[in-house]
């Protein structure tokens, strides 16, 4: 069995969506003596991290909805890195993805450490075909699913088909195929989305 972590680092100074800087992440930590502590100061929604229906939705509900049993599970990540823009339905016919599939992305958005402006993104009618096969989630290796969409209508059509969405996974190192996923976000309650650490197994039945 082998375990790949592919969750992005969280330190001040990385890279935060669209590079605003009252995303980045603050530690203050002190010392007294030999006792060391520090205090984090974080956005939910920094480094890899999965997203409540709440962030997109007025009405929305908030992270302790999302079912922790669809977060660890069978997964397939699906080769995407031909894909220029947007992932669409037609990139995403060829894969055979059934009900109760949790995919994730690999895209050329693994390649790169900066924040990329044109990164590429889950376009609608992508959206709107996992929907119809009905899988459990959808995980991405972007800080975003969707890259500037009036209304966000990615995550909306996403979220009223209760699928999942994990973004800012790093992927670079692994293969297209299928792995046991374990995605572990911190327990919050009333929140919109929180981090998570991302763990794939190969070879674990």
């Amino acid at each position: 069995m082998k375990m790949y972590d592919i969750t992005g680092s969280i330190y001040e100074g990385m890279t935060v969506y669209k590079d605003k800087p009252e995303k980045q992440p603050k530690l203050n930590q002190q010392t007294n003596g030999y006792v060391t502590e520090t205090r984090l100061e974080l956005d939910v929604h920094t480094g890899t991290h999965i997203d409540a229906p709440l962030h997109m939705m007025v009405e929305g509900e908030t992270f302790e909805s999302v079912p922790l049993d669809k977060l660890v599970g069978q997964c397939k990540v699906l080769d995407l890195t031909n894909v220029k823009d947007a992932v669409s339905k037609v990139d995403l016919e060829g894969f055979g993805l059934q009900k109760d599939d949790f995919v994730l992305f690999k895209t050329r958005n693994s390649f790169e450490e900066a924040f990329d402006f044109d990164f590429v993104y889950l376009a609608k009618d992508g959206a709107d075909y996992l929907a119809e096969v009905g899988i459990r989630g959808v995980g991405i290796d972007s800080l975003g699913v969707e890259r500037s969409q009036e209304g966000h209508p990615t995550h909306k059509a996403l979220f009223a088909n209760d699928i999942i969405i994990i973004e800012g996974l790093r992927l670079k190192e692994i293969e297209q195929g299928e792995y046991f996923m374990v995605a572990a976000p911190l327990k919050l309650i009333g929140t919109d989305a929180s981090p998570a650490r991302v763990l794939l197994f190969e070879g674990l039945v």
